[in-house]
């Protein structure tokens, strides 16, 4: 293509303010290279490399501006986005149109410059810039730019992925995820899969009641057949809103797993499902910690003990280190107050951990050893317990939802009219 064609798109550039929206999308593997005129910048676009949302991007960067990327590119092809910086000392626009002659089609042009050069907005329109972002910029507003290039113009549903993990084996994460989930669909009308990663001792489908033939083991093992359709018929469904990928839970085999066994699945789970929840098993190996640094949302569980403090402070620890960009892990205590044992409580966990528990959900033997043998959920149980509003509240942080849908039964009017009375 010939002059501006090759930088005219049909997405509409976007001035992007900082720290505009919470959820950020991942971005899918692009290649990326940056010319920046300033140290700063530079500096947070290498930053924005290393962030997890752009794990799957190859970012480079180089200094120069607008000036070297027309140099550069007379001589090899474009990426597939090109951020430019211009502090506004050259004419921006008569730069766009020398980048126009040597640009492929099909890349994408984010543009970095300061508050007074939006002037011409409707010209770089024009020209097909598809992001303006008014420096100086930081870490995540380069994250941002980049991940709606493809999140928002491509109209594909990117949803979000929480993950669920036990701060030790046996404090009762899968009952926690599950039931978490439950309320994500029910309480919150959110379309939601539930995602067992433990292939071998998973009870996802013992919980929700399901024997599926087919689950998560087929998707790992069948690669080269990973698509929406392919994904789709592997699902079990538990309600309208709500389906399960469910685990073999057979020995048959020996599940070692390479770090990115998950990645194809949770990439295709994204296109289609507003709300992924992982329910990750208490092991820490490179595919869960993967899967782990990747989520959206992290959730530990954590009884109150000191071998569960210790792990938990640790969990958090490296994740934050590691996601530096996402909100920080948060943690729930569960099986609190159990008859006759020593316990350290939210208060200790909050001294040493500095940071509170998001919610803390009582030992109660009965409700949930009647829920987990029956294959139900405690609010199908109990749908006025407390835990029942615990689960429903941990939905709400996770998803960062605060209205309820609620059912409106057929009585309510002649009971509102009662009331009136």
């Amino acid at each position: 293509m010939n002059s501006h064609a090759r930088l005219e798109s049909e997405e509409q550039p976007e001035v992007t303010p900082a720290h505009a929206d919470d959820y950020i999308a991942p971005a899918p593997r692009v290649s990326v290279q940056a010319f920046c005129e300033t140290v700063e910048t530079a500096e947070a676009v290498r930053s924005a490399g290393e962030d997890r949302r752009l794990a799957k991007a190859h970012v480079t960067v180089q200094m120069g501006g607008m000036t070297a990327a027309v140099e550069a590119y007379s001589k090899v092809p474009t990426p597939n986005v090109i951020i430019l910086e211009t502090e506004g000392r050259n004419d921006i626009l008569e730069g766009l149109d020398q980048l126009a002659t040597v640009c492929d089609a099909g890349t994408r042009v984010v543009v970095i410059g300061g508050v007074h050069d939006v002037a011409p907005y409707r010209e770089l329109v024009r020209r097909g810039v598809n992001d303006y972002v008014i420096g100086p910029v930081d870490t995540l507003d380069v994250v941002r730019s980049i991940c709606s290039l493809f999140s928002a113009s491509e109209a594909v549903a990117v949803g979000r992925m929480i993950a669920v993990v036990g701060a030790k084996g046996g404090v009762g994460a899968s009952t926690v995820a599950h039931n978490v989930a439950w309320a994500i669909a029910r309480d919150l009308a959110l379309d939601s899969v539930v995602i067992d990663l433990d292939l071998a001792f998973g009870t996802a489908g013992l919980d929700y009641n399901q024997d599926p033939l087919q689950g998560i083991a087929n998707a790992v093992f069948s690669p080269d057949r990973l698509d929406t359709s392919f994904v789709e018929r592997l699902l079990a469904k538990c309600t309208d809103h709500l389906s399960l990928l469910a685990a073999p839970a057979s020995l048959d085999r020996v599940y070692d797993l390479g770090a990115e066994a998950f990645d194809s699945i949770f990439d295709t789970m994204r296109m289609t499902t507003p709300c992924i929840v992982l329910d990750v098993p208490h092991q820490w190996s490179g595919w869960t910690k993967r899967a782990l640094v990747g989520a959206d949302d992290i959730l530990i569980v954590a009884e109150p003990d000191l071998a569960n403090l210790r792990n938990t402070k640790n969990m958090l620890t490296v994740l934050k280190a590691a996601r530096p960009n996402d909100r920080p892990p948060v943690y729930c205590l569960n099986q609190t107050r159990m008859p006759k044992r020593p316990e350290i409580d939210a208060r200790g966990f909050t001294k040493t951990i500095e940071t509170a528990p998001i919610a803390t959900i009582p030992f109660d033997s009965r409700l949930f050893g009647t829920a987990a043998n029956n294959g139900q959920m405690i609010a199908e149980l109990a749908a006025r317990h407390r835990t029942t509003q615990t689960f429903l509240q941990i939905a709400q942080r996770l998803t960062g939802r605060g209205e309820i849908k609620r059912r409106r039964s057929l009585l309510s009017p002649v009971l509102k009219m009662l009331r009136a009375k």
